[in-house]
């Protein structure tokens, strides 16, 4: 009762399935709840740029001036990738995205990859905003000292609990945060480019070095800074483009929650994606534009690329904690992305027969409420063995992303094939340009990051997807198991029941009378004795009241008590053909949970140990002890 009252609190009144179509939601609240995740990379994606191209055999000056070209890459390919998961939008409205679309053109094999892929990814995309969240927050001088997992995990309780009340009122929720964001954002990109480029007569310096980095570290991060020969290479131009890759994260959200959208579903959700492109690509090139003019310095320790432009711009005034906790706040709102499509996957999956079927089933809140529980502990146990650091979590991040990208624009391609649809052609010309594309992409990920973390992907995706087959094969014995011919008819049954009593109280005797109306071809009571006296005790009490059940002394010196009954009851169950066993036990309960604790729990432990025995009936007989 306390328990059920603590959920009622926390997660809400349940939602009747009849108001299922009432949870939908329209365009601006969908937009933070499936694209904040995309929207909120441009809060890391330049440092991650930066980290690669400025340290570890470049120096800060050159890596800048390679950070514009990239990001233009970056956001041509962003914009082909939206194209292509366009297509995707109209042609499966059912949602699904990637895994679905591999499922129905690609065959078993490449949607299991891309449900593997999916389903990391979306982990990854929990720990990794919630590390990059609580960094925002950690860059504000006063809150340094701040310990980075627990308030990690912290947060990963509380957009717990906010998905578990369901999607319409968790997006509620983080919708502000969502448009703060991008309102501060645009602030400092268009105030810091103004100044930048000395219009109105505004002015701004460039990041000085000593001011961000401390004393005890400026030879060290001068020494990651410099290189001998002062050029950039193609392997490393290429690592700082897979770095800037992650800015796609979250783009195939919209696409795998279709579903959630209010009607006519594919045309709201086309819409939502289409201004999420926009908002993500002008803010991503603003930022990057921004910091080559400002020069910040990108630390894999400290304060945040975003914190240094941030001070730069607005100074140590409001605007720049507004933007620092707007920043936290949708960083946080990223995992929520993650919330909405990794349960609703994991349904489909599920369905399917890859995943267990729990997954497919909603709670009270008309939510998949066990794949939100199982997102939040395997992102709780990265966040964990990481420590909280984002910059260690991103090099797992992209190969997921880009191997489900790149499978959905092959499907989509054999779908257009097959279908011929209006438009096909067109069609096909997209979603070609974007498979090539996102394999390129892929393969450039793959090679350039595989030594820095890559592997662990792709070996946790391989993981997974041999976890989809033995889901598969076992719910294909048990099917196979349970499938009968249609002349079909049970065997005749012999029914023995077995009653186990110890003292002869009232739960006893009930006990007792049940057996006996079950009228079974066989009846016998059995107890477990350790001595004479006790042998003597027991029988004495059952021939005073005159019970007339046969009873079985079976004598146990060690105190040992499912043994001796197991025993019992294959030497009864010997004895006639084609035999149905039931074991009666006794229970009484007591109200309250102190009372619960004191009493032994030998009838659950006997029904654990019985349920593996074949043919054998367990029934529980309970009498209720009032207080």
């Amino acid at each position: 009762m306390a328990l059920d009252t603590l959920k009622r609190i926390f997660v809400g009144r349940p939602i009747a399935t009849s108001e299922q179509e009432h949870q939908r939601i329209g365009k601006p609240i969908a937009l933070a709840v499936f694209s904040s995740d995309a929207i909120s990379s441009t809060a890391y994606a330049t440092q991650e740029i930066l980290l690669v191209i400025a340290f570890g055999g470049s120096s800060l000056a050159l890596g800048l001036s390679n950070l514009v070209p990239l990001s233009i890459v970056v956001a041509v390919l962003l914009a082909i990738v939206v194209a292509s998961y366009r297509q995707t939008i109209f042609a499966y409205p059912s949602g699904g995205g990637s895994y679905v679309v591999s499922r129905e053109n690609l065959g078993e094999r490449a949607a299991m990859v891309a449900g593997a892929s999916l389903l990391v990814d979306y982990i990854l995309t929990v720990a990794v905003s919630i590390c990059a969240g609580v960094r925002a927050i950690t860059s504000i001088e006063v809150f340094n000292d701040l310990p980075a997992v627990p308030l990690s995990l912290g947060l990963i309780a509380l957009i717990t609990v906010a998905n578990l009340r369901g999607v319409k009122e968790s997006g509620r929720v983080f919708a502000v945060p969502t448009y703060v964001y991008i309102v501060i954002l645009t602030a400092l990109v268009v105030y810091g480019l103004a100044r930048s480029f000395g219009i109105f007569g505004l002015e701004i310096e460039a990041i000085k070095f000593n001011d961000v980095v401390d004393p005890e570290h400026r030879k060290e991060v001068l020494e990651n800074l410099a290189m001998a020969g002062g050029s950039l290479g193609l392997f490393q131009l290429l690592r700082g483009f897979a770095s800037g890759a992650v800015a796609l994260t979250g783009v195939e959200a919209i696409s795998n929650g279709v579903p959630a959208f209010r009607r006519p579903e594919s045309k709201n959700a086309a819409t939502t994606m289409t201004w999420m492109a926009v908002i993500l690509g002008s803010l991503f090139f603003g930022v990057s534009v921004l910091a080559h003019h400002l020069k910040p310095v990108p630390l894999h320790v400290g304060e945040s690329v975003f914190s240094q432009m941030g001070r730069a711009v607005f100074g140590t005034g409001v605007l720049y904690y507004v933007l620092q906790f707007a920043t936290a706040a949708i960083l946080v709102l990223a995992a929520n992305t993650a919330y909405a499509d990794f349960p609703r996957l994991s349904s489909i999956i599920a369905a399917d027969g890859y995943m267990p079927r729990q997954l497919s089933t909603r709670g009270d809140r008309l939510v998949f409420s066990n794949g939100v529980l199982a997102l939040a502990g395997a992102s709780a146990l990265l966040v964990w063995i990481f420590g909280a650091n984002e910059s260690k979590l991103i090099p797992l991040y992209a190969v997921g992303v880009f191997t489900s990208f790149t499978l959905s624009q092959t499907g989509m391609v054999r779908h257009h094939l097959k279908e011929r649809e209006p438009a096909w052609k067109r069609g096909v010309a997209i979603n070609v340009v974007g498979a090539v594309s996102t394999f390129i992409v892929l393969m450039i990920v793959a090679i350039t990051k595989f030594a820095t973390g890559a592997w662990v992907s792709i070996l946790v995706v391989l993981i997974v997807i041999a976890f989809f087959r033995s889901v598969q094969s076992h719910y294909s014995k048990v099917a196979a198991g349970l499938r009968t011919a249609i002349d079909y008819r049970p065997r005749r049954m012999n029914h023995t029941v077995i009653v186990l009593v110890g003292n002869l109280h009232r739960g006893a005797l009930e006990a007792l009378a049940y057996a006996k109306s079950l009228a079974p071809n066989h009846l016998v009571a059995v107890t477990i004795v350790s001595d004479e006296h006790e042998q003597h005790n027991i029988e004495e009490q059952w021939a005073a009241r005159g019970i007339d059940i046969p009873l079985e002394v079976v004598h146990s010196p060690y105190r040992d008590l499912a043994g001796p009954i197991t025993t019992f009851i294959d030497e009864t169950d010997a004895l006639w053909h084609d035999d149905i066993v039931t074991v009666v036990l006794p229970e009484f309960v007591v109200a309250g949970w102190f009372g619960k604790l004191l009493h032994n729990q030998s009838a659950l432990m006997l029904k654990a140990r019985l349920l593996f025995r074949p043919n054998t009936v367990v029934i529980s007989v309970p009498y209720h002890i009032e207080d």
